[in-house]
């Protein structure tokens, strides 16, 4: 095996990351910055572009430094970031407006005045990209941004999803990938934009602002004198297209293989599955994501995960929250509570968008049900606990999933109580791939995959594949949790109606 090192950088809402990695996926560095997240008005999500490039470039050079005398082992490098969302650009490539998240909902009231006019509107876009519409998407941004700053978009050049913006910075070069193209939305079918979704939402006049697409698994351009400098890599390094977060992450925990579960324990609570043909059902509901390799990931997402345990040690445990062995002692306070919290019920809606499986319902909110004065601390925890265990549930059946591997990444998966919890109600058993940078791994494979050290990026996805933890589903941990989760779903059904 080639003896060539790459490096991935990973771009999210809060955190920058990159990671380096060998041809058997191991990390031989790592390096994060974190990024402020700005709400300047309610439903708002932006970030600074300096501010993001600036962290890119130090968790690059970071991670580089690191690793010293190999970094001239280094072959390529690969991108993946949040997706969707619009970064605004000049010819020069100097933004002309802060880059605007996959979070953003300012263009729900236009999304809801296309549904007034044409009752159609959200089955139309589902029927081609095979996702539910989301506020955040960047074609119904650009079209808030063409009726609302008609100056900025005048003076625009390139609408770019994040990961491009980054690349855009790093080559000069301006390009999208199929991932990205696809969900805009797009047509999941044909893996790119569709001329049909632009017109839906009136931006023919705007269709060249959007970037030429390309495969994930090819090289843009190599490394400008400036960020060749600044990063501590040769000019000219190539650089892959590279691809959204969802399919970085599914090729770098291993799961590109079809009928292969991946699901994210994450702040966003997700299940999805690999297909080799874009599967449309259930009918509108649910995500549909081109993956790289000619595969599909038809997924249903809850939108609220860890972020309901965050919450529940700012909430309810302050004196916790800040303690390195604060998890040690939540496992203490689980294992003081039996199966089904006491009686006590939680539903994990806790997004301020709702939820989008097993329903769409942006007005969900979560609660607690069934609370009484004898219910402590640990009640409530638990509680937590299982609710989002229960979600993840209703994930797997939305999906009809029959398979028989599933993959778990996410901050949640280094919890092995809830691993296990899940794995008892799904009657699965669960990996936990070794290593916990998936999706910076997954923007390394796709430069390997360009450079020719994988055959395809399947090639590349099934090298690292197989390695990490297993739980096995305890039939009798299983029914003891049935009675809670009877009650979970009666509280779920009265709420969603």
């Amino acid at each position: 095996m080639s003896d060539s090192l790459y490096l991935g950088l990973d771009a999210g809402t809060s955190l920058t990351k990159a990671a380096i990695f060998d041809l058997a996926g191991n990390q031989l560095a790592e390096a994060r910055h974190r990024t402020t997240l700005r709400r300047p008005h309610t439903g708002w999500s932006e970030l600074d572009p300096e501010e993001a490039w600036a962290a890119a470039v130090d968790v690059m050079a970071r991670a580089v430094r690191e690793i010293r005398k190999d970094a001239s082992r280094i072959r390529g490098i690969g991108i993946t970031a949040a997706m969707v969302g619009a970064w605004l650009t000049d010819g020069n490539g100097k933004p002309t407006r802060p880059g605007i998240t996959w979070e953003d909902s300012r263009a729900q009231p236009l999304i809801e005045a296309h549904r007034g006019r044409n009752p159609e509107f959200l089955r139309t876009i589902f029927a081609s990209s095979g996702s539910v519409m989301q506020q955040g998407c960047t074609l119904p941004v650009l079209a808030w941004l063409a009726e609302n700053e008609a100056a900025t978009v005048a003076r625009t050049s390139h609408v770019l999803s994040y990961k491009d913006f980054l690349r855009l910075r790093l080559t000069g070069k301006v390009a999208t990938d199929r991932t990205e193209a696809s969900v805009i939305p797009g047509s999941a079918e044909r893996r790119t934009r569709s001329d049909a979704m632009i017109g839906l939402f009136g931006l023919e006049a705007y269709r060249d602002l959007l970037p030429p697409v390309m495969d994930s698994e090819s090289f843009a351009g190599g490394l400008t004198p400036e960020a060749a400098r600044a990063i501590g890599l040769p000019e000219g390094l190539p650089v892959a297209v590279g691809a959204g977060d969802v399919a970085a992450t599914v090729i770098g925990a291993g799961g590109l293989k079809a009928g292969t579960a991946t699901a994210v324990l994450g702040t966003t609570c997700m299940v999805g599955v690999v297909h080799e043909r874009p599967v449309f059902e259930p009918a509108d509901l649910g995500l549909l994501f081109t993956l790289p390799g000619h595969r599909w990931y038809r997924a249903m997402v809850n939108v609220a995960g860890t972020l309901n345990l965050d919450w529940a040690f700012d909430a309810l445990a302050p004196d916790l929250a800040a303690r390195q062995d604060r998890f040690a002692l939540l496992d203490e306070m689980l294992r003081s509570v039996p199966p089904g919290a006491n009686g006590l019920v939680y539903l994990p809606y806790l997004s301020e968008s709702g939820i989008i499986a097993p329903k769409v319902d942006h007005a969900a909110r979560a609660q607690f049900a069934g609370l009484s004065p004898r219910h402590d601390r640990a009640s409530l925890f638990r509680a937590v606990l299982e609710g989002v265990a229960f979600a993840m549930r209703d994930l797997f059946d939305a999906l009809g999933f029959d398979g028989d591997r599933v993959l778990l990444t996410g901050g949640g998966a280094q919890n092995p109580d809830w691993v296990q919890m899940i794995s008892d109600l799904i009657g699965k058993p669960v990996e936990v791939p070794e290593g916990s940078q998936f999706g910076a791994r997954g923007a390394a494979l796709l430069a390997a995959t360009a450079a020719g050290d994988f055959a395809s990026i399947n090639d590349a996805s099934a090298a690292i594949a197989g390695s990490g933890r297993r739980y096995e589903p305890d039939a009798a941990s299983a029914r003891a949790l049935a009675p809670a989760l009877d009650r979970y779903r009666t509280a779920r059904d009265r709420l969603l109606g």
